[in-house]
């Protein structure tokens, strides 16, 4: 027989032909419907070549967070003064959690733009690629934690809104990367104001108090390596509570991944 004779399924195996069916039905099935809607941007919703990604201006626009950077915060520095080295905030002013990542820069680019789809506007088709972004830029932490908390909203809250766009991408993540989410385990008892326009001291009052971790729920916590998962970290007052009250219920460790932060100018 010639090494480049054709393979062609064979008559006694159905499973394979149909196999090849279905798998040839599913890929006419995503043509017809790219014809029908063609897969656009993200952000701009310019035409694109793949669902699910940035036409090249938005990307080109985005402002990832890549090294140097400081190893707690996760902020950009300005030049590359060698590996491992905590900015001036992280010293004078640690966080609770013990590093940060973020995907990129909330305020320049298409950041806030994909944020504020998820969250205030339901727009469910931009949390798989955030997520996806998120677990390569959380990749280190997310390599040594044992679970994920997603930031929990108030009851109230999470009537008015329908649903958490934290828990959201925290389950793509944990699909992503074979986690579990813990999503019971942290739970938000204090209605806090939105924290949009208050101060980094005002913001820290604000959620004080606001998270707790039940003593049901403290097995899924004790002794466990976490990352708490949110869509944005602003002050990190949200963080640094959610983080206080896990490592109060015994966790071993909390990380913090976001999909964009805010860095402010030195």
């Amino acid at each position: 027989m010639s090494d480049h004779a054709p393979i062609v399924p064979a008559p006694s195996t159905p499973l394979r032909r149909t196999g090849w069916l279905r798998d040839f039905a599913r890929a006419a099935g995503k043509t017809a419907l790219d014809l029908v809607y063609p897969p656009s941007c993200l952000s701009c919703r310019a035409a694109v070549t793949e669902p699910g990604t940035l036409c090249s201006a938005c990307w080109n626009a985005t402002r990832f967070i890549e090294r140097p950077y400081c190893e707690r915060l996760g902020t950009p520095f300005a030049q590359d003064l060698g590996a491992g080295l905590l900015s001036p905030e992280a010293i004078a002013d640690p966080p609770a959690w013990n590093r940060a990542r973020a995907v990129a820069i909330y305020d320049e680019g298409p950041a806030r733009a994909l944020t504020h789809r998820l969250k205030y506007h339901d727009r469910m088709e931009v949390a798989a690629p955030m997520a996806r972004w998120m677990a390569r830029a959380g990749a280190e932490l997310l390599a040594d934690a044992d679970a994920l908390i997603p930031a929990p909203l108030h009851r109230w809250r999470l009537a008015s809104r329908r649903f958490n766009q934290a828990k959201t991408l925290a389950d793509f993540i944990g699909r992503e990367t074979g986690l579990p989410v813990e999503a019971a385990a942290l739970e938000r008892v204090k209605p806090t104001s939105p924290q949009v326009g208050l101060s980094k001291v005002q913001r820290a009052e604000n959620v004080q108090g606001a998270f707790r971790v039940s003593p049901q729920a403290r097995p899924r916590v004790e002794g466990r390596r976490l990352v708490f998962i949110d869509d944005v970290l602003t002050s990190g007052a949200t963080a640094n509570a959610a983080a206080r009250a896990l490592l109060r219920a015994g966790a071993a460790n909390v990380d913090t991944l976001v999909f964009a932060r805010v860095v402010v100018a030195g």
